[in-house]
């Protein structure tokens, strides 16, 4: 059963979830299955298809990667380039940037606490090729919003992240994914608290569009 969202709320209200995710409450695998049939028809170059999904559940692993995000994340938060300390020259959006960091510092401490975290990953042989980029990302992250997208309209919050790349070996081995395959991003999953996703605060189009030449 999905939320009684239009779908234009669904695309404007899919926010990255943290604080408010529910690490109480068990998600079922159909839930998440169900999620990931749709992420499928996402739109793959050549229809290669050549992604995989891991989906962890067992206690032992997600506390396992959450060791690593948790590092990762409190020396990301504390360096320069951290979340909470962007902007700090503009009052109004360094408001939201502490609130952003507090947010992120959360999650950090409870990644392996998140009932369901997704990894979703992409062929490319053992060394990324140097070339089209955009090409091979293309073929996998489009399918990795619209399983948050479905995700959201079934009540179920996800946050995307990709800290944990910065030691993605070291994820590769306690999942055993293949050198062949690269992971392309982590995303926790969870039933969400409250109701309360609105529109975000973002630059005014006439900032960012250009037509014809930049």
């Amino acid at each position: 059963m999905t939320l009684d969202l239009t779908l234009d709320e669904l695309l404007t209200t899919t926010r990255t979830v943290r604080k408010r995710l529910d690490l109480t409450r068990p998600v079922p695998m159909e839930l998440i299955k169900e999620c990931l049939e749709i992420a499928l028809q996402a739109p793959s170059g050549s229809n290669r298809q050549g992604w995989q999904w891991i989906v962890v559940t067992d206690p032992d692993v997600r506390a396992a990667i959450g060791a690593i995000y948790g590092d990762v994340a409190a020396r990301y938060l504390t360096s320069k380039h951290g979340a909470g300390a962007l902007f700090a020259d503009d009052p109004a959006r360094s408001s939201i940037q502490k609130r952003v960091g507090t947010s992120a510092e959360w999650l950090g401490e409870h990644m392996g606490d998140v009932p369901v975290l997704l990894i979703p990953c992409i062929e490319a042989g053992e060394t990324l090729p140097a070339g089209n980029q955009a090409g091979l990302w293309g073929s996998l992250l489009p399918a990795v919003w619209s399983y948050a997208l479905a995700a959201r309209a079934r009540g179920l919050g996800t946050a995307w992240t990709t800290l944990h790349l910065q030691r993605e070996a070291e994820v590769a081995d306690i999942l055993g994914i293949p050198a062949t395959f690269h992971q392309g991003a982590l995303i926790p999953t969870a039933y969400f608290t409250g109701e309360t996703f609105k529109v975000a605060p973002r630059d005014p189009i006439e900032t960012v569009l250009h037509v014809d030449r930049w």
